[in-house]
């Protein structure tokens, strides 16, 4: 989904961003409060947004804005049908033998395609993380990356175009770590940290340099 409408432009927000009030929105966004309240109430009776009243300590509680699941279909999910019947031909056929030699040679596709493009960001960690990110954006998931206060690098897919068959077969999201460790070179660590799978809202992945291991004396 490209945000080309105001309206699509708040459902983006609360995508990437997850649940949040009006007027967080609303700066985020340079518009007044009533503007995205606006969108949020049609959005509501559309049934693609809805609330949650957070209770806080002082005060009024807190009106936390969020898509529903009808939502999610508005944030493609590439060739998701045919990817899943084309898994389930191969396995029927091959086995789960032939699923992990598909996906592992689509991961050694990636490392060649991705690797050109991260090496060519610069020696920094930092640069090569958000050139990853660049990539995955351009693939649909939505990406980011962060530097986080402990020094380490937070890579954010707030999207998976690929969810459905992610869900079908687990070696796609096994496989990615191990690409993200290969193009990201020697002595880093990547940790998943969220995982939509799991229940999260979206996948992130902590990157920071291995610390070398000190020599017994």
């Amino acid at each position: 989904m490209q945000p080309d409408s105001p309206a699509d432009r708040v459902m983006y927000q609360l995508k990437s961003r997850g649940p949040q009030p009006a007027a967080q929105l609303a700066r985020r966004l340079g518009v007044t409060a009533m503007a995205v309240r606006q969108h949020l109430y049609s959005l509501r009776a559309q049934g693609l947004v809805d609330f949650d009243d957070e209770r806080r300590k002082v005060g009024r509680p807190a009106r936390m804005w969020r898509l529903t699941d009808k939502a999610q279909a508005r944030f493609p999910d590439t060739h998701a049908d045919l990817t899943v019947e084309m898994l389930a031909a191969i396995r029927a056929i091959f086995g789960e033998e032939g699923i992990d030699r598909l996906v592992a040679q689509r991961t050694r596709v990636q490392m060649k395609s991705y690797g050109a493009r991260v090496r060519a960001a610069g020696a920094s960690l930092e640069a090569r993380v958000a050139e990853l990110a660049k990539v995955r954006a351009e693939q649909g998931y939505m990406a980011e990356s962060a530097r986080q206060r402990d020094g380490s690098i937070l890579l954010v897919e707030n999207h998976c175009p690929i969810c459905a068959a992610a869900s079908t077969c687990q070696g796609l999201c096994r496989e990615e770590l191990k690409l993200f460790k290969n193009v990201l070179g020697d002595g880093v660590i990547v940790e998943r940290t969220d995982h939509i799978l799991a229940g999260a809202r979206r996948c992130a992945y902590r990157v920071a340099p291995a610390t070398p291991r000190r020599s017994p004396r």
